[in-house]
Order: structure tokens, then sequence, then C-alpha cells
């Protein structure tokens, strides 16, 4: 009945910090479903290496940039305008840096470099990204924007990540607040993951993988289909009627579970 109603067949998506974890999985998904794709990472050795193992899915285009510059942002939006005719109709802002120390350790810096990563530079990209965003929506179909947030934004978590925990719940609310600002032409929506094979989760898994399979009601962590499943199904036409909504995506830990994985 509605045979294009997922489709992103022939779109054009951006993804910061693509070259890994998350991000490397959302390009694969975009790419699978038939999208064209960039990506961006401020390694240009893990750019290309990410832009050559993804070429196997479709067409991918990957382009260093530190996004917690405002230049380096707006370089990458002038690289993907140029390539594009100046038309982009995916966003995804999931870039990320994170920090862990105890509470009374806890360096002032840690601030600075966390929320320059988490929050600043997705409303700077999606800013700078605006015009593109506007000339690749339709009626029909506006432009979207994808903001990655995590369950440590909606629930206290159980280790020294101050910083990170508050820049997600920042990221919560201000896809709220862009999509109010930037509707009906762009939609602006955000997944909130919870554990996930990553660079950032490393760690964590190493230490208490076991206990977050046991504490999550569908019996393990996050896989690459999963991600991708969310973030084509926000980039589709099923969502045309969705904007300002945070998706939790953790198998129900943060919406079921009343525990503190890794407390005492």
């Amino acid at each position: 009945m509605f045979p294009d109603l997922f489709s992103v067949q022939g779109k054009t998506a951006l993804v910061t910090g693509g070259s890994r974890g998350i991000g490397y999985m959302i390009a694969e998904g975009l790419l699978r479903a038939g999208a064209r794709v960039y990506i961006s990472s401020r390694k240009a050795d893990a750019c290309a290496e990410a832009e050559k193992e993804l070429s196997q899915f479709g067409e991918i285009t990957a382009i260093p940039a530190d996004v917690s510059s405002e230049e380096q942002c707006q370089a990458l939006i002038d690289e993907v305008a140029g390539r594009e005719s100046a038309v982009l109709h995916i966003l995804v802002n999931n870039a990320g840096a994170t920090w862990g120390a105890p509470f009374d350790e806890f360096p002032d810096r840690a601030w600075d470099r966390v929320l320059g990563v988490n929050l600043k530079a997705p409303f700077t990209m999606t800013r700078l990204a605006r015009p593109l965003l506007e000339a690749a929506s339709a009626t029909d179909d506006p432009a979207r924007v994808i903001n990655i947030g995590s369950i440590d934004g909606m629930i206290v978590p159980g280790f020294g990540n101050f910083s990170y925990s508050a820049s997600k719940a920042a990221v919560h609310h201000l896809t709220r607040h862009l999509a109010a600002e930037l509707s009906p032409s762009i939609l602006v929506n955000a997944i909130a993951p919870g554990p996930f094979p990553s660079k950032m989760m490393e760690e964590p898994l190493k230490a208490i993988g076991d206990q977050l399979n046991e504490a999550s009601p569908v019996g393990r962590i996050g896989r690459t289909e999963d991600i991708a499943a969310a973030a084509v199904y926000l980039s589709s036409r099923a969502t045309n009627y969705m904007t300002g909504a945070v998706i939790p995506l953790d198998g129900g830990l943060s919406t079921t579970v009343g525990i503190r994985i890794g407390g005492e």
C-alpha cells in the first residue's frame, strides 16, 4: 500500500563522527538503504579507512573535520555543498566525546571539551547546514536532522561521566528547540542509544558487559541493524509526522529497569 514509505533511495546524508562506532553503523545502514553518504572524523587516516570499508555498501565520501571548530564545520558543509549542488537531505549529528573521573577529581576542561563536541557542534552543524537542508526539503518529504543523544541523558548513569550525561540531556532538549524553530521544512529528532559496541563503550563493556546483557529486558546490547533501522526510519517518509521526538534505543534499559548499572 505504501511501497516507498521507508525508502531513503537517492537521498544524500552527512554523518559526523562516521568513521567508527554508532556513526559508522548509521552510515552503513543508510548506504545499504540506497542513500549517498558523507562521513566526517577528526583523523584523516580513520576517514580513509572507513571510506574504503564502507564503499562495498554504496556511494561513500569521507571528509576529515573537527566539528568542535566552527571553521571546520563550515569547511565540511562547503565541501558537501560543492559536491551535491548545495542540497542535503539528512544531517546526522553523531560526533561525540566523553570524560570519566571521580566527582572530586573531575576537571573543568572536561566540560569545555565534551560540551563543545556533544552540544555546541550539533547546533553549529545544523545552523550551517540549514540552507542545504531547506533546498532538499519537499512538502511531502521534509529534510531531516537526527541528533544522537544517550540514555545517560535520560537516567542517572552509574559512572563518573558528569559532563557527558549533562551534554546528552541538553542534546535532547536542543532537539525539541530546533524542531520548533525549523519545522515544517526540516524535521529534527533524536535517538538515545543504550550500550552499543563502540570505542566509547569499550572499557565499560569489558568491565560490566555481562551485567548489561543480564539487565537488558531483551538480553543483549545493541547491534548495527538496531541503530541503522532507527536512522533509516527517521530519515524516511514514515516519520513525516514526527519532530521533536527522542527515541530510546536501549533494549528497555531506561524505561523498564529500575537499577543503576555499574553503581554500588
